[in-house]
């Protein structure tokens, strides 16, 4: 798992003013199938969830690195689960419940295959589109 500068630094922004974060995604339609951001604790997890792992937004400047949680449904995971998981930051808004949607960005997952050759030009994630 993975995230974009530009990802990281939102995140940066979004923990200024809401304190630890965390991420999950339901695999729902519409926005439910983007990663959402909330204050930790906001959103309940359960049974129906599974951990993936912490995403590290790395330190700038004077603030230090921290780490997101990032949570999934586990029926949207069994579809995932062999692939490599980046989360990007577009523009536009997303869901309404997310904590960057007021800023008019989004949060999105990108992802590839475990395993699948990538081209050494590729691995950088391209900006986003205007």
């Amino acid at each position: 798992m993975a995230l974009t500068p530009r990802a990281a630094q939102q995140l940066r922004r979004l923990r200024a003013r809401h304190g630890e974060l965390m991420f999950h995604q339901s695999g729902g339609c519409c926005d439910g199938s983007s990663p959402m951001c909330f204050a930790a604790g906001d959103f309940l997890t359960s049974e129906a969830d599974e951990h993936l792992g912490d995403v590290v937004v790395p330190a700038e400047g004077q603030s230090e690195g921290f780490c997101v949680p990032v949570w999934m449904s586990k029926e949207q995971y069994a579809r995932w689960a062999h692939t490599h998981l980046t989360i990007d930051l577009v523009p536009g808004r997303g869901a309404g419940f997310s904590l960057e949607a007021p800023d008019g960005v989004r949060f999105l997952v990108r992802s590839r295959l475990v395993g699948a050759a990538v081209p050494a030009a590729s691995c950088e994630v391209p900006p986003a589109a205007p």
